[in-house]
């Protein structure tokens, strides 16, 4: 209810790099809970050329970016905003900051990043502008000073917790975007379960077929895909949380240059699922718990059959609560997390 109250009527400008709609939601929960959002793709265009573009050098369409945002400065001149809400912070430049600064100068700048600046530098360009800063890396936000904030499932997957069945199809659920060792890894699983008539699937994404043709002849961890298991069409929400409804375990491989926990590990903790996860991060977590996460090496995977014996324990309700997107949107806008999920963040 006082989330409710702090957003009723808030105009927010939200910028955010589009990933898997995951936007559409956080707009969609903004709006639910009162506040007037007005979103804005952070990428002049969302198709693959202009994202290959921005991440070999961004540079290349200098002119372009810069266009596209005196475009949404123009547009935002009419309209006095509570809150600038941006995501991740690809390509948003300094200039737009500044200029938005001046012409809102009460709106409060708010900045969250679910990458790692290790993975992606350019927020700590623009990060002095903001007056919330947060990051889902803890190591981050010690180095850079500042917030840590884990990131959070959509209530969907509350849903499939409150109504498990016992009539599970998949022992183990693999989705994700196809990148690094993540066939490699999986595929182990994956034989593991077959030799212990286990049931398994698994999706792997590709945004096109031309990332795919560069990421195999560029990218060593890369040659071992099957390009036959590929798919270039992602999963709709629906697919994904009928996929989860019935498997019993998760399977999540993070990034190896990454260290803040997926977002497919707060899906599996929404839904009442267990992990086996190539992260071992999660172990200074407070909602971790050995009986529901089984963590793996990279190099050296060893599966131990608890995994998918054991029945799934519930997590803290205080916790729980907190990692629905309601949590997440009460911190990122009104209070400071950061020495609630691990101990080591100041």
């Amino acid at each position: 209810m006082e989330l409710k109250e702090n957003l009723k009527n808030k105009k927010i400008l939200f910028l955010s790099v589009k990933t898997f709609n995951l936007e559409v939601e956080i707009k969609k929960k903004l709006e639910e809970l009162g506040a007037e959002v007005t979103y804005f793709d952070e990428r002049p265009s969302n198709n693959n050329f202009t994202k290959g573009i921005i991440r070999l050098n961004r540079m290349l369409i200098k002119n372009r970016i810069n266009n596209y945002y005196h475009k949404i400065l123009k547009n935002s001149l009419n309209i006095f905003y509570d809150y600038l809400f941006v995501n991740r912070g690809e390509i948003v430049p300094e200039f737009f900051l500044e200029n938005f600064k001046k012409n809102q100068t009460n709106c409060k700048l708010i900045f969250y990043t679910w990458d790692s600046i290790l993975n992606q530098s350019h927020p700590l360009k623009i990060m002095h502008y903001f007056d919330r800063k947060f990051t889902f890396d803890s190591d981050d936000a010690i180095k850079y000073n500042i917030n840590f904030r884990p990131l959070f499932f959509l209530n969907a997957y509350e849903n499939i917790k409150n109504f498990q069945t016992a009539n599970l199809k998949y022992n183990l659920l693999f989705l994700g975007t196809a990148h690094s060792d993540r066939y490699k890894i999986s595929k182990n699983v994956v034989d593991y379960c077959n030799r212990n008539s286990l049931t398994s699937f698994c999706y792997y994404y590709m945004q096109g077929k031309l990332i795919y043709l560069f990421k195999k002849i560029f990218d060593p961890s890369f040659k071992e895909f099957d390009f036959k298991k590929i798919s270039f069409k992602s999963l709709s929400l629906n697919q994904i949380l009928k996929l989860y409804q019935e498997s019993d375990v998760i399977l999540d491989i993070n990034h190896p240059n990454q260290k803040g926990l997926t977002m497919r590990t707060f899906e599996a903790i929404g839904s009442g699922k267990k992990i086996i996860t190539s992260n071992p991060e999660i172990k200074k977590y407070c909602f971790y718990n050995s009986k529901n996460i089984l963590v793996i090496e990279r190099d050296n995977i060893k599966i131990d059959s608890f995994i998918f014996e054991s029945k799934y324990q519930d997590i803290d309700k205080k916790i729980y609560e907190k990692l629905t997107i309601e949590g997440w949107i009460n911190c990122i806008f009104f209070e400071n997390e950061s020495n609630y999920w691990i101990k080591d963040v100041s």
